[in-house]
C-alpha cells in the first residue's frame, strides 16, 4: 500500500503542469457535483453545496472579496455544468501541449494563474465602473475561462502562424483563432454572460502582453514560478546508514554513481512523466526515496 500510495504521489508530484492542472479542475467538478447528487438523492437540505458554490466563486463586490480572498484562485478550478468544464479543458489540452514545447511547464501554469487573476481583475473592476452592472451587485465568476484564454493568447502571440486543424474549416492559423475569440468575447457582454465575457478579455490581454515582453526579455511570469521555486529545482539525494568499511574514495565514488542514477530517472520523470519509468526505475526510486533529503 505504501508503495502505491508513493507511486501516486510521484505521478502526480512529476506530472507535466498540462496535466495538473486539468486533473485540479477535473477532481474540483467531480466532488462537488458528486456532493449535489448526493444531497440530492438523500433530500438533505442543500444549503451546504450552495455556501460551497458561493465561496468557490468570485463575487463582484469589492466588499465580498475582501471576507474572501481565496476566491480569486478558487474561482478559476471551479464549474458547475459540464460542457463549460470540457470546453475548458479540451481548449486547455489542445494549446497548452503547444504551448509547453515551446516555453515549458513552469511558464503555462504561470500563465494560466496570472491570466485567470488578470481576468478577474478585470471582472471587478467593470462591475464596480460600468452603470451597465449596476444593478447586478450578485454576479459572481467562475471557470477556467481567463487562464486557458491566456495560454492560447500567448500561444497564438509567440507563434501566429503555427496552424492547427479545426472542424468544417479545416487548417486554421492560431492567430485567427484568438482575433475571433476576442471579438466574440467583445460583442457578446451585451447578450448574456457579461462577466465571463469581459474576464476572457482580460486573461488574453494577459496572455497577449506576457509574450510581448517575453520577447523583449521581461518575463512577467518568473516572480511566481520563482516563489513556488524558491530553492530551485529539488533534487533526490540518495543517504547511507549502513556505512562499510571501505576508503573514503570508494564510498564517496559508489554514491556519486548512486547519485547519477537516481538523477537520470528524476530527469526522465521531468520529460517523459512517472508512466515512462521501467518496473527496475520504479524500484530504484521507491528504494532510494526511504532514506532521502532535498537540498
Amino acid at each position: 500500500m505504501k508503495k502505491i500510495l508513493l507511486e501516486i504521489k510521484l505521478s502526480f508530484g512529476n506530472a507535466q503542469s498540462l496535466y495538473r492542472l486539468m486533473v485540479i479542475n477535473i477532481a474540483v467538478f467531480l466532488v462537488f457535483m458528486l456532493l449535489r447528487t448526493i444531497f440530492y438523492l438523500f433530500q438533505v437540505n442543500s444549503g451546504f453545496v450552495g455556501l460551497a458554490a458561493m465561496n468557490l466563486s468570485l463575487p463582484s463586490e469589492l466588499s465580498s472579496i475582501l471576507t474572501q480572498p481565496w476566491s480569486l484562485i478558487t474561482y478559476m478550478f471551479f464549474h458547475q455544468e459540464f460542457f463549460h468544464i470540457l470546453f475548458n479543458m479540451l481548449v486547455l489540452y489542445w494549446l497548452g501541449k503547444i504551448f509547453t514545447e515551446y516555453l515549458g511547464n513552469d511558464k503555462l501554469w504561470a500563465t494560466y494563474i496570472l491570466g485567470g487573476l488578470s481576468g478577474a481583475l478585470l471582472y471587478v473592476l467593470a462591475y464596480n465602473i460600468f452603470p451597465a452592472f449596476a444593478m447586478d451587485s450578485g454576479a459572481r465568476l467562475m471557470g477556467a475561462s481567463a487562464g486557458v484564454i491566456a495560454v492560447m493568447v500567448a500561444t497564438a502571440t509567440l507563434i501566429p502562424d503555427y496552424t492547427i486543424m479545426l472542424l468544417f474549416f479545416g487548417q486554421v492559423k492560431l492567430k485567427f483563432i484568438a482575433i475571433f475569440s476576442i471579438l466574440l468575447y467583445a460583442i457578446n457582454i451585451p447578450q448574456g454572460n457579461a462577466g465571463g465575457n469581459i474576464a476572457h478579455i482580460g486573461g488574453a490581454l494577459f496572455g497577449f502582453i506576457m509574450i510581448k515582453q517575453l520577447q523583449k526579455g521581461n518575463d512577467m511570469t518568473a516572480w511566481l514560478i520563482k516563489l513556488f521555486s524558491a530553492k530551485g529545482k529539488p533534487r533526490m539525494k540518495v543517504t547511507s546508514r549502513n556505512r562499510t568499511n571501505n576508503s573514503d574514495a570508494a564510498y564517496h565514488s559508489s554514491m556519486r554513481e548512486r547519485q547519477e542514477i537516481i538523477d537520470g530517472i528524476l530527469d526522465k520523470i521531468s520529460q517523459s512523466g512517472y508512466s515512462s519509468l521501467s518496473a527496475e526505475e520504479k524500484e530504484i526510486l521507491f528504494k532510494a526515496s526511504k532514506n532521502i533529503h532535498k537540498d
